[in-house]
């Protein structure tokens, strides 16, 4: 990306670009399915669908006024944020809740902006979310997670050509999408076999009176409503555009 000053820099962020080909968001749908299917690949990306779990939790503590003390992102893809306020209440429950249905969101939010063409926006809405995460982490290897994940970002929407930066924007949208899903079942799995006792879902619980089960479906149904209504919005793009090239 070559620009002479703020304003060429304001315009090529926000301008839509041409949607994308069938075969590339197919292509790019098919390898976050196998990134999230293959378990030795998934180990590592499941990092990113942390830093989306954590981040969740983050903006849920900002936005209903708790104090937000740091975030830790360990290697074996877990991570914990802290926020101090009331125990209870509407805001601890929504701190919460957010964690395991950020991934799916923020892949939602991606959705929308590559249904409109956006996506060169989409890519530096990342890189400013991750900056603005990192001024959060309280541990080196969440630092480290977190800048290897904005500076691939910012490489390809600095220097990558259209295709590129189209291919990654749909790798990375599908990948949240599909993402979002596996770490609900996981959980499950996990508190079934008891090894997951203040889990998420078991604190909403706790917090609510209402059953820590309860909670997890709810995870699933936001998590799989995101998949069919992200990949309704991001699928007919390339299907009109294939159309009218045809034409």
């Amino acid at each position: 990306m070559a620009v002479s000053n703020l304003n060429e820099l304001w315009h090529e962020i926000t301008a839509a670009q041409p949607a994308a080909p069938r075969w590339l968001v197919l292509t790019a749908a098919s390898l976050a399915l196998a990134t999230v299917a293959y378990r030795p690949v998934w180990r590592v990306a499941r990092n990113a669908v942390t830093i989306a779990h954590e981040g969740g939790h983050a903006v849920a503590a900002l936005l209903t006024g708790r104090k937000l003390s740091g975030i830790r992102l360990h290697a074996d893809t877990s991570g914990v944020t802290v926020s101090y306020g009331k125990p209870y209440g509407f805001g601890m429950v929504l701190t919460a809740l957010s964690g395991y249905i950020a991934p799916s969101l923020f892949g939602l939010g991606g959705a929308a902006l590559l249904g409109r063409g956006h996506i060169t926006a989409l890519l530096w809405v990342c890189v400013g979310l991750l900056a603005l995460m990192l001024l959060m982490l309280r541990n080196f290897f969440g630092l480290l997670a977190v800048v290897v994940t904005g500076a691939l970002a910012f490489i390809v929407s600095w220097y990558a050509d259209p295709k590129v930066q189209a291919g990654f924007a749909y790798l990375a949208v599908w990948f949240l999408l599909l993402g979002g899903v596996r770490p609900v079942f996981e959980l499950q799995w996990q508190r079934r076999g008891g090894r997951a006792p203040d889990s998420d879902a078991d604190q909403l619980g706790k917090l609510t009176k209402l059953p820590a089960g309860l909670w997890v479906f709810l995870f699933v149904v936001v998590a799989l409503g995101s998949v069919v209504l992200g990949g309704h919005w991001l699928v007919p793009t390339a299907f009109h555009t294939a159309t009218a090239s045809a034409h």
